[in-house]
Order: C-alpha cells, then sequence, then structure tokens
C-alpha cells in the first residue's frame, strides 16, 4: 500500500503534523502495530512499522512511543521495539527508563488483595486468562466461550470494580484493573511534556485509546483503526494502514527537517533580468524565485523546504547525471546539458513591470521529464493547476501565474493541498519544446516575438553592458561573471540593490544563523555600485543614488535612516519566522524581515560618501544633489559620531564604540572635505577639525598595546577583521607599525587557510560561522599594503577557487568542512573578488 492509497485529507494532515517544530508520534500496540490474533503471545508488530518508528525516533526533535494496556516487561518482550521507542505499558501506568512509577505501600497491598479476588472468581473459568501488571491486572476473556466470559466479566463489575482505589479500564474482550489512577490520554500528557512537543499524533484501535484521543487538539492528530465510532478525526482500516501512515510521516518529516540532499551553495546558480532573480540547481530544477519582487514571498522554495515547497524540473526522462552547466558567455542565460538533451533559461527582459517571465527551452533528441509544482507565499497558499490547451493555469493565487507549454499533456496530481503537473516531453533537434512560466499574467497566448528572438536580444542586453566594462589582466573573466552578478543583484526600476538574492542560507548547517538577505543596505549596496564604478559602470550608482535621495525625503536627516530597506525603499516590516519550511539542510529557522532595520549602524555613511567620490571621478563633475546629500551626512556624523552603534556586523546585543564605525564616521568628514576641495564646494570650517578629533580618538582608543593591534571596539581586546579599514581607507598610513601589527594579529587570530573569519568573541548567538570572503579580500589588499605580495596572491587564489562551477561565490567559507556556507550570490563576496584583481593587475613597483 501506499501513500497515494490514504485520503487525501489524511494526507494533508500528515503533511501539516509533520512540520511542527517538536513532534511526539505514539500509538497503540495490539491491533494497531500488531494485529489482533487469538493469542496475545504471538501478536507481533509489522516490521515496516517498527522500521517507520525507529526512523522517527532518529529524526531531529521527533519523539516516539508506543501506549499500550499489555505490562510493560511483556510489550518489551513481545514487540522487540528498539531503545529509540519509548513504551507504556498497562494503559500508562509503566513508563520505560525516565519515566518510572514506583507504587507505594497502600497500593501494592491493594494489589495483592486484587490478585487473589481475581483468582478465586477466574478459577473454573476455561479460557479465561488473568494478566499480572506491575499496577494492574487485566481479565482477558477473548478466548473463553459467551457464556463464560459473560458471567466471568459481570461477576468482575459487580466486585472488584467496584473496589475504592480500583480504577476500570474496557477494552475488546478485556476489562483491566489498576491500582493507581492510568490511562493512555494521561501517558500521552506525559509524554508530551516530558520532551516539549508542539504537536502530538496517536493512532489507535481500541475503546482505551479514546482516552487519548480525547487529549488531542489544535495542531495534534488522531488516526482510529477501524470502523468503530470514535473521536479521532480520521480513520484507516487495518495495521497494513498504520504502517503505510508511519512510512508517509516519516517521509515528509524527513524532507521538512533536512530536505533532500542538499545541493552545495556554491553550485547553485543564478538568472536575473534586473527586476527579478532566481535559482537553479545543477539539475536545472527551478529551487528559488519570488514574485512579484525579490524580497517578496517566495513562489518556488524548493531551496528551503524540499519539493514540497515549490520546485520546476526538467531531467531526461530516463534519468542520468548532467554534464555540466554553464553561463552563456557574457550573460546571465544558463545553459545545463545531459547526454543528448539541453535546457537553456533565461528571464525575458522585455516584459511589463509587474510580471516574472521565466523561459525554458529543452532542445535534443531524447525525452524529457518535467515537474511543475509552484508554492506560492512560501507553500501556505492551497494552489491548484487548471489544464488547458495551451498549458496550465494556477489558481488560487493572489496574482495571475501561467505556464504555456503549447502541445504538452499534463498529469495533474493532488497532496491534498496542492496540485502537481507531470509531463513528458520529446523535443527534437529542429523543433525544440519551450515552456513559458508567466507570474504577473494568466495569458497562454503565444509571445509576439518569437523565442529565438527574445533569446537574442537577452544574451545581448548582458553582453552589450559587459564588453563596455574596464577589466583587469588578472582573472578577467571571473571579474566579468562577478560584475554580473552585481549587475543582476541591482534593480532597474528602483535603483536598489540586494545584498543577495537569498533568504536563510545558514551561516552553520543546522545552526540557527539564517538570516534575510534580499533588501537593500546602505553599506553594501553603496560598495556594490563602487565595484560597478571601479570597472567603467555608472549607471547602477547613478540609480542608487536616486533611490537614496527618494529614501532621505522620508526622514527627518541622514542620522535618522535605518541600515536597510525594501527594494521599494519603505521600511521593513517586523522579522518573522516561516515555521513550515524546515531550512536548507534542516538549517532553521527560515526568516522574513532583518532585525538590523531598527539597529543604529553609524558607519553607513562612509560607503554612500566614498561612492559619491568615485562616481563623480568617473563622471567629472559633482551634482547638487549629491553634495547636498554629502553635506548632511556630514552633519549627522558631527552629531553622532561619538554614540556607541551595533556596528557592521549588525551584533544582536548592546552597541558598543566599533572602531570600524569610528573609522567609517572619519571618512565620511575626509571624503567630504576632498570632495569639497575637488569640485569647488563651500567647505563647512568645522570638518578638517573635526576629521582629525575623530582621528585621534581612533588612535588613542582603538589601539591596544596588550595585543598589539586595533581591536573591535574601545571596551576590549577581542580582534575584527573590520578594523583592517584603520589602513585600507588611509586612516593610517601602510607603513604605520600599528597597521602592520594589526594585519600580523588578525592574521594569526582569525585566519584559517583560505578563508578570514569576521572575529571569534561571543556574540550572543548560539552556534558558529564560516569564514567570510569579504574578510579575506580584505586582508588580501591589507597584505598588498604592507608589501606581502606572496601571500596576497596566495590567498587570492583560494578566493577563487571557492567559486561554484559557474563562478558565484556565496557569502562565506568553512575551511574545517570545506563547504560553502551564507546567503547566494553575496554581493560582498564578488565585489571582493573584483577589488582584489584589480589590485593585483597593477604594476608591481
Amino acid at each position: 500500500m501506499t501513500a497515494e492509497a490514504l485520503p487525501a485529507e489524511l494526507r494533508r494532515a500528515i503533511v501539516q503534523v509533520a512540520r511542527t517544530p517538536r513532534l511526539l508520534v505514539a500509538c497503540d500496540y495490539d491491533g494497531t502495530l500488531a494485529p489482533i490474533v487469538d493469542d496475545p503471545d504471538r501478536a507481533r508488530p509489522s516490521s515496516e512499522s517498527v522500521g517507520a518508528l525507529r526512523s522517527l525516533a532518529g529524526l531531529h526533535e521527533t519523539t516516539t512511543a508506543v501506549i499500550s494496556g499489555r505490562a510493560l516487561r511483556d510489550l518489551a518482550t513481545l514487540s522487540r521495539l528498539p531503545s529509540e521507542v519509548h513504551l507504556v505499558g498497562s494503559h500508562g501506568s509503566e513508563f520505560d527508563i525516565g519515566f518510572v512509577h514506583a507504587l507505594d505501600s497502600e497500593a501494592l497491598r491493594l494489589h495483592r488483595r486484587l490478585e487473589a479476588e481475581l483468582e478465586q472468581l477466574t478459577a473454573d473459568a476455561p479460557g479465561v486468562q488473568l494478566e499480572i501488571k506491575p499496577a494492574s491486572i487485566a481479565v482477558h476473556v477473548r478466548r473463553a466461550e459467551p457464556d463464560v466470559a459473560g458471567t466471568v466479566l459481570d461477576a468482575v463489575r459487580g466486585g472488584p470494580c467496584r473496589w475504592p482505589g480500583i480504577q476500570v479500564t474496557e477494552g475488546k474482550s478485556v476489562v483491566e484493573l489498576a491500582v493507581v489512577r492510568t490511562d493512555k490520554g494521561r501517558a500521552l500528557d506525559v509524554l508530551r511534556h516530558q520532551v516539549s512537543a508542539t504537536a502530538a499524533m496517536f493512532i489507535g484501535d481500541d475503546v482505551t485509546d479514546e482516552k487519548a484521543f480525547a487529549r488531542l487538539s489544535g495542531p495534534d492528530l488522531g488516526i482510529k483503526v477501524g470502523n468503530e465510532q470514535s473521536l479521532a478525526g480520521y480513520r484507516i482500516p487495518d495495521t497494513t494502514s498504520v504502517a503505510t501512515v508511519l512510512a508517509f510521516v516519516l517521509e515528509e518529516r524527513r524532507n521538512w527537517l533536512y530536505g533532500e540532499q542538499a545541493t552545495p551553495i556554491e553550485r547553485l546558480t543564478m538568472l536575473a533580468n534586473e527586476r527579478s532573480v532566481a535559482l537553479l540547481t545543477p539539475e536545472a530544477r527551478l529551487t528559488w524565485m519570488c514574485h512579484p519582487e525579490p524580497d517578496s514571498a517566495a513562489m518556488f522554495a524548493d531551496l528551503l523546504g524540499g519539493p514540497a515547497a515549490g520546485h520546476f524540473s526538467i531531467t531526461p526522462q530516463r534519468a542520468g547525471l548532467p554534464l555540466g552547466q554553464r553561463y552563456l558567455p557574457g550573460t546571465m542565460t544558463v545553459e545545463t546539458r545531459w547526454s543528448g538533451l539541453l535546457v537553456t533559461d533565461y528571464l525575458d527582459h522585455f516584459t511589463e513591470s509587474h510580471r516574472t517571465d521565466l523561459v525554458r527551452v529543452v532542445s535534443g533528441n531524447v525525452p524529457a521529464a518535467v515537474e511543475f509544482a509552484p508554492r506560492p507565499e512560501f507553500g501556505q497558499v492551497q494552489v491548484r493547476l487548471l489544464a488547458m490547451r495551451d498549458g496550465l493555469r494556477v489558481l488560487g493565487t493572489s496574482d495571475p501565474v501561467a505556464l504555456r507549454a503549447p502541445g504538452v499533456e499534463w498529469e495533474i496530481t493532488s497532496d491534498g493541498m496542492h496540485d502537481v503537473a507531470r509531463a513528458v516531453v520529446r523535443p527534437t533537434p529542429d523543433a525544440p519544446v519551450v515552456l513559458e512560466l508567466r507570474c504577473g499574467s494568466d495569458d497562454l497566448a503565444a509571445h509576439q516575438v518569437p523565442e529565438t528572438d527574445r533569446a537574442a536580444r537577452a544574451a545581448a542586453y548582458w553582453r552589450e553592458w559587459v564588453e563596455k566594462l574596464i577589466l583587469p589582466s588578472v582573472e578577467s573573466e571571473l571579474v566579468a561573471r562577478s560584475a554580473l552578478t552585481l549587475r543582476g543583484l541591482c534593480h532597474s526600476e528602483t535603483g536598489a540593490i540586494m545584498a543577495a538574492a537569498t533568504t536563510s542560507l545558514p551561516e552553520e548547517i543546522g545552526g540557527i544563523r539564517n538570516w534575510d538577505y534580499r533588501y537593500c543596505w546602505l553599506r553594501d549596496a553603496s560598495m556594490t555600485a563602487k565595484a560597478l564604478v571601479s570597472l567603467g559602470s555608472q549607471t547602477e550608482a547613478e540609480a542608487l543614488l536616486g533611490w537614496l535621495h527618494r529614501v532621505l525625503a522620508t526622514v527627518p536627516g541622514p542620522e535618522r535612516l535605518h541600515p536597510l530597506y525594501t527594494i521599494a525603499g519603505t521600511t521593513l516590516g517586523p522579522e518573522a519566522v516561516i515555521d513550515t519550511l524546515p531550512g536548507y539542510a534542516g538549517s532553521r529557522p527560515v526568516r522574513v524581515g532583518n532585525l538590523a532595520n531598527q539597529q543604529v549602524q553609524l558607519d553607513v555613511f562612509g560607503p554612500v560618501v566614498d561612492l559619491v567620490v568615485e562616481l563623480s571621478a568617473l563622471r567629472g563633475s559633482l551634482t547638487d544633489d549629491d553634495w547636498l546629500m554629502v553635506g548632511a551626512m556630514a552633519e549627522a556624523v558631527a552629531r553622532r559620531w561619538h554614540e556607541p552603534d551595533h556596528g557592521i556586523w549588525e551584533e544582536r546585543h548592546r552597541p558598543r564604540h566599533h572602531v570600524y564605525s569610528k573609522v567609517m564616521c572619519w571618512l565620511t568628514i575626509d571624503r567630504a572635505v576632498r570632495l569639497a576641495e575637488a569640485y569647488g564646494r563651500d567647505t563647512d570650517p568645522t570638518w578638517p577639525p573635526l576629521r582629525d578629533e575623530i582621528a585621534a580618538s581612533i588612535l588613542e582608543n582603538g589601539w591596544n598595546d596588550e595585543v598589539r593591534s586595533f581591536t573591535t571596539a574601545y571596551d576590549g581586546t577581542d580582534l575584527d577583521s573590520a578594523s583592517l579599514f584603520v589602513g585600507l581607507t588611509g586612516l593610517v598610513a601602510p607603513d604605520d607599525e600599528r597597521f602592520a601589527a594589526t594585519v600580523t594579529a588578525i592574521e594569526a587570530e582569525l585566519r584559517s587557510g583560505s578563508t578570514v573569519y569576521r572575529y571569534h568573541r561571543d556574540d550572543g548567538l548560539p552556534g558558529n560561522e564560516g569564514g567570510f570572503h569579504l574578510c579575506a579580500a580584505w586582508m588580501i589588499e591589507a597584505y598588498l599594503l604592507i608589501g606581502r605580495r606572496t601571500e596576497a596572491v596566495e590567498l587570492f587564489e583560494q578566493l577563487v577557487d571557492a567559486a561554484g562551477p559557474t563562478g558565484l561565490l556565496p557569502e562565506e567559507y568553512d575551511p574545517v568542512a570545506e563547504r560553502s556556507l551564507g546567503n547566494h550570490p553575496q554581493a560582498y563576496s564578488h565585489l571582493g573578488l573584483i577589488r582584489c584583481a584589480q589590485l593585483l593587475s597593477e604594476p608591481v613597483g
């Protein structure tokens, strides 16, 4: 029996309960795990059910238990269940290790009296069997003739059942008398409390199980085996169905906790069209895409929740591993190739602003299996698919969605909540199959422009831009890919630039350091735009500053700016958790929004003003609007530079006087003075002495003689890679011995082979993180400044090696596990790579 044979509503309920943070799965034994047999001593559990229970017990935050009327000793001997499964006997009066319940002297005397009385009542009753348990005695009449059974039960009910202190539980052909208060419902409550379960699931067949069903509420799930009247919400026919249910719970729970085999982060490839982004796995599975904006809810979140969270897959019908994946040179068009099959993907540039159009072209000479499973709002909205002549319409979404696929015959199935469409397509060398996902439209008509023309103009758009860049001689192709990636993170309509394309890719596998980076940080965006300016492209910087001017118009002054905003330039809502998603490789929680939005980060002015300096140099002029903004930011620094803040790393504890933030305040004033001098603007007379005052403060309070380094903050001896900026900005000269000592100290404490950590202090969060590619880039620049070119080249080569097969870099790298971590692709990492390649391309001497 397969899961598809279970009722659709039951499957849906199982999917929901399997996604609870801490799950308790409990069931009865006889009639549930094991079939009812004439000889109770021969009731053996289904091997499939036992295997599922054992596997469930091995999962994170998952507890399994069997609650039976049998004595605990007999239950353990007969069931042979593994130790991972908790056993509760005698309807809850006997718990296994960790739940031992000893009888007091009065209960023991009552138990001995009860045993003597029952032995007398059943002495001449053939077929009646007494089951002596530590806290109860069960009278079994299943083997007795009906008249004998009736006589015995009447005597027991009229006698010992009425004694004070006796608790009676009746079941099928059995009555149990206990000397302690016990029932399966109470046992379930004890287990639930012990493991802090957020939801419980109970399966049972007997009337004694009704007390357990009665204790279920809220997200709990009760399943009755058989047709008798029950409080359970769902029914299944037999013990075979129990095994199917447990196997389905296991599958859903495992997928929710860990997902399928998680694709290494660096192997994910990004599609972009300057309005939307999407990620593909090496097997051409659409694993991540949001709509209508990149910071909206996900339509496909397979990346964070497995197939159940939404995916769009194309593979050879007879399986087979892909031969490779690549970008078409100079574009954001991706090709994935198998033997005899090629899938080409791109996001169409030239659609209406409210649309996200993904074009997928299947070519070759072998059949391909297609699976389309959209899951709007991170999979929290019920979806139906409607097959039409020229494709599919997605029903149940707030925005219209359609998949144009003329001539494709779809098979649509449902899991009770969502539909999935499957098809086999048969391309030929002369007739590729074109699938067009249209988010924001339910139009299935043919596009006015042939697909081949759309593909050509999408490729030309990127190639024409990249051909105008001034690329360094070192790793020029990888720099071009980094530039394209940064451009892909730009939002052409608003001017905003995302820090990364994703949310909640973990900084530690299985950890909680999972953040949403799909927004526009003033710092990150300015550094990204500056990197593109350094390559000769000013469009992105102009657009970003336009976006920033509009944001500034909504606040009283720059000191009231938030560190980050949505792509539209609005403030973020509260940070939230998507409980129904298990996270990448089981790394939870999945977060939406970012609490850093409410922090004080005084460093953000420096990168913005530094961008204005670089952009003005490229275009040969300083605009009045930009100068007014620079002046306002300098005034904000003058008012607030002496305050503590949360710093560049947005630590979630008390503010400190971070050295990096002070350096950026100094940089703001220093660059403002330089801009005034270069473009004939009036300089505020307080700026030069303020610049000197901030520098003096940093040199006096940021340097620590004990550790021979500039430290993280004025109040400690801990080190931070960001403190390298005392030299990278020019606050101290490269030949200043304090800078060289700082490089050495940070290298010794924070560099680990191919990467450099941000810091090693307690930041108030559990777990660890990888080294940051951006910090490695800073170290490379610092090495070059102090004349250690050999080390700079070596570390740069290691940074290059960390890039994925298509040239993309996430945020971090774990040198111990040798795996990438963090959101992907990350602007910081790519702008750092560009800067290092440029510096290493400069003549030596």
